[in-house]
């Protein structure tokens, strides 16, 4: 046998390579039988997990909501507030730079028609300009009525200023025979007071009430709500109480026609005719019978008030015909002289003894008749 041929080397038997430990620290995967992929958390846990999760979301979601409806609920009561503010200071102003202006201006007896109609006038402008004022407010939803009723308000003030300066001139006029245009123009003035009472009304009646029940259902306590009383008080409501504070010249009567407070009437001084001044019964008057006689009749107004269409007759009788002149004067000045020439217009009776009565007509409210008629005995000569 060769060397070759010497027997195999025993079979080496290799030996399996150690399998590598973990890091130090981490645990072993365990994998379950069968080599499939590791469990996830049981479904106990995993229960567990979402209703956590779906919790907090929900919670978020509240907690949101709660703010978003916390900052709407404080935008509108700010927004609230701010209207009953607005409110309060454009009523304020109609009352302290319209209202009482306006009637001081009314009460004062020294200033002229013009001039009052030009200073109403410029107040009208400032109410028309709280009515622009108001008309743009920031109005909340709930506050809709309030501002209807407010926006009414206003546009009634403005328009009777502006009605009551038109009225102004004729009312206050100083001119002779404008008695009866000054009483329509007092009646006139009265009747706009009417609308400065509705504004304070609605005011006090819808205004205030629908501001006030806004904030109580809103929870808003401490705010001041405006009251107004433009018209300061019922007095001028009436024609005669306007006519007096206006001291309008209405002729010794009232507004309405009725006598003014105070005493009427006139006394006869004295009666001329053909340059002759004549004298009471029973002396007799001799009267040059020329052409163009005129009777010259003096008087006086002894009352207390200026009087319109005061009439003043004067009559002829005894001869065959009567013959009687007038002559109307549009006013006479209390407490003043007055004086009315009257034509007699036809040839008088010549010669034939003739009685001559002169009188003032009385007027309305005057109670002593006695002293403003006279009788005469007279001859007309040529």
């Amino acid at each position: 046998m060769s060397f070759f041929d010497e027997g195999d080397d025993p079979t080496r038997v290799s030996r399996p390579a150690r399998p590598r430990r973990p890091a130090t620290g981490a645990r072993p995967r365990t994998r379950p039988a069968g080599g499939g992929p590791p469990h996830g958390p049981d479904p106990h846990t995993a229960r567990v997990r979402q209703a956590m999760l779906i919790g907090v979301v929900l919670l978020f979601l509240i907690l949101f909501a709660v703010v978003i409806n916390g900052c709407r609920t404080s935008a509108r009561k700010r927004s609230l507030k701010d209207y009953n503010r607005n409110v309060f200071a454009v009523i304020t102003d109609s009352n302290d730079s319209v209202s009482q202006p306006l009637f001081r201006l009314l009460n004062s007896s020294t200033t002229q028609g013009g001039n009052l109609q030009s200073a109403v006038n410029q107040l009208r402008i400032a109410a028309e300009e709280d009515v622009k004022r108001a008309k743009g407010f920031d109005v909340p939803g709930q506050m809709k009525r309030a501002q209807g009723a407010l926006t009414l308000v206003l546009d009634l003030r403005a328009e009777a200023l502006g009605k009551i300066g038109d009225q102004l001139p004729q009312a206050v006029a100083q001119n002779a025979g404008s008695a009866s245009a000054a009483s329509g123009a007092i009646n006139r003035i009265a009747g706009q007071m009417q609308s400065f009472l509705a504004s304070d009304v609605i005011y006090s009646q819808r205004v205030i009430p629908y501001i006030k029940q806004t904030l109580d259902d809103n929870d808003i306590g401490g705010q001041e709500i405006a009251t107004s009383n433009f018209l300061p008080n019922l007095g001028w409501l009436s024609p005669d109480s306007v006519a007096s504070r206006l001291n309008a010249r209405l002729g010794g009567r009232g507004a309405t026609g009725a006598p003014a407070p105070g005493t009427h009437g006139h006394g006869l001084t004295s009666v001329a005719i053909g340059g002759v001044t004549l004298q009471p019964s029973p002396a007799v008057n001799r009267i040059p019978a020329g052409a163009g006689l005129t009777f010259d009749v003096k008087f006086a107004n002894q009352g207390e008030n200026d009087e319109i269409d005061v009439k003043v007759l004067v009559a002829i009788t005894g001869a065959t015909k009567p013959i009687q002149v007038q002559k109307t004067l549009n006013q006479t000045k209390a407490g003043t002289p007055a004086e009315a020439q009257i034509p007699l217009g036809q040839s008088p009776p010549i010669g034939t003894p003739v009685t001559i009565k002169a009188q003032i007509v009385g007027v309305p409210g005057e109670k002593n008749l006695t002293n403003n008629k006279q009788s005469y005995t007279a001859i007309f000569t040529r």
